[in-house]
């Protein structure tokens, strides 16, 4: 899909803006360097330390590992021993269940919770990037991460990924979650690009037309998170512990804004492979982000997006994550490309202001990952700065085209100078 002529001076089209996204984007990547353990990548506090005692988690491994991808692929130095690190963590390391395969979410199962959809796309994503970096073993980290996605996850039947098991694939869980689905839509996305294999793209489709096109354009374009496993709604789920970092109660208006940025991401995708795209792609994705904006931005009274709404759009939990944001960001960005509609560039320079102004740490780098109501750092939710993945490919995302997905964008050179 070629982008579209803006009838007005675009950030997207301004060589300053873009060289700040550069420039952002090489200080997020020096601060996550030191997120290296000898298994994998752990979680760094808000001074960018490893703590003591720190293990290494396969999501944080997963998310470096694709980050640091796609700096080595737009010319990072250092960056992909940091990607052969990862890939040999996940392929090899204690991450991985030598006996029954998968991946545990710390290393050698501690604190078992079991084999998670979540998970798994992450690592399909680290590995689909890592091939395109060309690292040792990607190759062979994909095939892994694809099987196990096939055999185990991903039901024919429902069009979408099961949730989780015990760790020997035992117990599934009688639960569908939107957030894994999320990331699988964003991971086959990815394993259609490396793969060359369109199938990964009709599933993709298929996610988006279950969990957006039904249930959440049902909802006023409210995305449903939680169900049973008859895709019923669970809309009480968690009510008593809201502030979850994965399941929280009511509905998530982050993941409001990242489905839509993956609905567009997905048009493209299957524009781009001569797949048919319904219209009704970008009509959600509008409708996600208005209703996103519509009721969770400045919803308490102060600016900033609050990280849960309840079922009549009142906030539920009001801090503010730098995930919300970034994604946010990202989103505008990927509506005003598609469409050239100016209401989508306000939004892309509102939130880059709050961003500046909120999140990004001058004095200990990175980004605060979460602000109080009062827009002052806090804790509550995640505390310290383990998360590369979200401002990274905010500042990525708003200098490429719609498709390819990131890492083949990136290694293309389909960047804005």
């Amino acid at each position: 899909m070629d982008s579209v002529d803006f009838p007005f001076c675009s950030w997207l089209d301004s060589p300053v803006h873009n060289a700040w996204l550069v420039a952002e984007g090489q200080r997020l990547v020096t601060f996550a360097k030191a997120s290296r353990l000898p298994g994998g990548f752990g979680s760094l506090d808000a001074q960018g330390r490893l703590p003591d005692g720190a293990i290494a988690e396969t999501l944080h491994t997963a998310r470096m590992t694709h980050c640091f991808a796609m700096a080595h692929v737009q010319g990072i130095p250092g960056c992909l021993p940091l990607v052969e690190h990862g890939v040999a963590a996940l392929l090899a390391g204690p991450l991985r269940d030598a006996r029954d395969d998968g991946w545990f979410a710390r290393a050698d199962g501690e604190g078992d919770t079991g084999k998670t959809a979540y998970l798994h796309a992450f690592v399909a994503l680290a590995a689909s990037s890592a091939v395109v970096a060309g690292a040792p073993g990607a190759e062979q980290l994909l095939g892994a991460a694809t099987a196990v996605i096939e055999t185990r996850f991903w039901s024919e039947e429902e069009g979408a990924l099961r949730e989780s098991f015990a760790h020997d694939w035992t117990q599934p869980e009688a639960y569908r979650g939107a957030n894994s689905n999320m990331h699988a839509t964003e991971a086959f996305l990815a394993l259609a690009d490396v793969t060359g294999h369109t199938h990964w793209l009709d599933r993709a489709l298929r996610i988006v037309e279950r969990i957006i096109h039904s249930h959440a354009a049902a909802n006023g374009f409210g995305v449903i998170e939680h169900f049973d496993v008859q895709w019923q709604a669970l809309h009480d789920y968690n009510h008593e512990n809201p502030t979850d970092g994965f399941r929280p109660y009511g509905t998530t208006p982050g993941h409001a804004f990242e489905w839509a940025r993956l609905v567009l991401h997905l048009e493209a995708a299957r524009q781009r492979a001569g797949l048919p795209a319904p219209q009704w792609l970008l009509d959600d994705a509008r409708g996600l982000f208005a209703n996103a904006c519509r009721h969770a931005w400045h919803a308490d009274g102060a600016p900033g997006i609050v990280y849960t709404l309840d079922w009549q759009n009142r906030p539920v939990v009001q801090a503010r994550l730098h995930w919300t944001h970034a994604e946010a960001c990202a989103t505008a960005a990927a509506l005003l490309r598609r469409t050239g509609e100016g209401e989508y560039e306000q939004w892309y320079r509102r939130f880059w202001d709050f961003i500046d102004s909120h999140f990004i740490d001058r004095v200990h780098g990175s980004w605060h990952h979460e602000l109080d109501p009062q827009n002052r750092p806090g804790a509550s939710i995640w505390g310290g700065k383990p998360d590369l993945y979200h401002a990274y490919q905010a500042v990525l995302l708003p200098r490429l085209p719609l498709a390819p997905s990131l890492a083949t964008a990136l290694a293309l050179g389909n960047v804005t100078k």
